[in-house]
């Protein structure tokens, strides 16, 4: 499978490790330019390329930078993907720490909602709470009882099916947790952000989530 990674910090940087070494043809972007990721390409195999050239031909694309960032990618991101590519969102809104004020986010809308108006493409939210050295130090075959789950939301059936097969060969079980309305279940300061748990344990702490946000994760 041919996957294009936008953003090569500690989650994009580990799943560019984890899906060379599943034998994906991966390239890799970031916001200063391909000759900054010789090291990163040297030690995975990955291409380095630029955030324009990321997505073409991809059969994923994972976006994961900044969420003040995400307006700023080019404009037809997607034009020279497959039709039908599935978009991975790993972004999180944090206005107090990082990316100010996003009015709509504040009003309720779902973040990787707001990050999928602003691409013009469905996303599938996986990843977000995972934490990056978990995606090198955690993988385990099926079966393990020491397996953890993560969360997959998003209201495509075809590209979450596509998301959820990714982590099963990269080494973990996934929970559905609906639709993309649904994603604020796992967004920031829910008992799921950050858990490193099994399917059961995951599930239960989607359950107990509310959609107020606290004092912490508001601008």
């Amino acid at each position: 499978m041919k996957i294009g990674i936008i953003g090569a910090g500690n989650i994009g940087g580990n799943l560019t490790r984890r899906f060379t070494a599943a034998g994906h043809d991966v390239s890799v972007a970031n916001s200063r330019g391909p000759e900054t990721l010789r090291a990163l390409a040297e030690e995975t195999g990955a291409t380095p390329v630029t955030v324009a050239e990321a997505a073409r031909g991809a059969d994923v694309v994972v976006i994961t930078i900044p969420m003040k960032a995400v307006p700023g990618l080019p404009d037809g991101l997607l034009d020279d993907a497959p039709e039908g590519v599935t978009v991975i969102d790993t972004g999180n809104y944090y206005p107090q720490q990082r990316d100010g004020r996003i009015a709509a986010i504040e009003e309720g809308l779902p973040e990787s909602r707001w990050t999928e108006l602003q691409i013009g493409h469905p996303v599938v939210k996986v990843f977000n709470g995972t934490y990056a050295h978990d995606l090198l130090d955690r993988p385990r075959p099926q079966g393990d009882p020491e397996r953890i789950a993560l969360p997959v939301a998003g209201d495509d059936e075809t590209a979450k099916a596509v998301v959820r097969g990714l982590l099963d060969e990269i080494g973990f079980d996934s929970v559905d947790t609906g639709g993309l309305d649904e994603s604020w279940r796992q967004q920031p300061g829910t008992p799921v952000y950050g858990l490193a748990a099994n399917a059961d344990t995951v599930r239960k702490a989607l359950s107990e989530a509310s959609p107020t946000r606290t004092a912490e994760w508001r601008a």
